[in-house]
């Protein structure tokens, strides 16, 4: 297996993991918080996704999918286009809302997409090149990588732990 089939497979299990928290939830599902202060399935995924376009389209040096191809006029949140959800409080968190499941999915699948595209044409150099200095030590594209997989997989847990309870319920 090279390194770019083993990122391939991580950022798939994400996606499958994305699938399955949301699939068939009704806004109202997908808002559902176990408090005031805590995050809903919608903005898990929508965190985790724009987390992942962000980070990718920086290391590959192209656009974002959320701005260049609709998903932010889509969604309409009342946020700058280039809010990625890190450092939301309760009330931004409140703020994301989603008609159905579809709109996450499609914006995460097309993320995907450009993630898979870019992962898989990496070769093993490829993973050390510096990508960001404002770190010391400085982040190797390896590591900007694997810090996506890892922020992503925890969210998308939490998605599905939160929508565990709300099958209990």
């Amino acid at each position: 297996m090279t390194s770019a089939q083993l990122l391939a497979d991580a950022f798939g299990r994400i996606q499958g993991v994305v699938r399955r928290a949301v699939d068939g939830l009704d806004q109202e599902q997908l808002a559902y918080r176990l408090d005031a202060e805590a995050n809903s399935i919608a903005w898990l995924v929508w965190h985790l996704t724009r987390i992942q376009d962000d980070h990718i389209a920086d290391a590959a040096g192209t656009s974002q999918v959320w701005t260049s191809r609709g998903w932010a006029e889509r969604f309409a949140f009342p946020f700058s286009v280039a809010d990625t959800g890190y450092g939301h409080g309760a009330e931004q968190v409140a703020a994301v809302r989603v008609e159905s499941p579809d709109l996450l999915t499609g914006y995460h699948d097309a993320v995907y997409e450009q993630t898979i595209g870019y992962v898989g044409g990496l070769a093993d150099d490829d993973l050390n090149r510096i990508v960001d200095r404002a770190w010391d030590p400085p982040v190797t594209l390896g590591v900007r990588l694997i810090s996506v997989i890892s922020d992503n997989l925890q969210h998308a847990g939490q998605a599905a732990f939160v929508r565990g309870i709300i099958a209990r319920g």
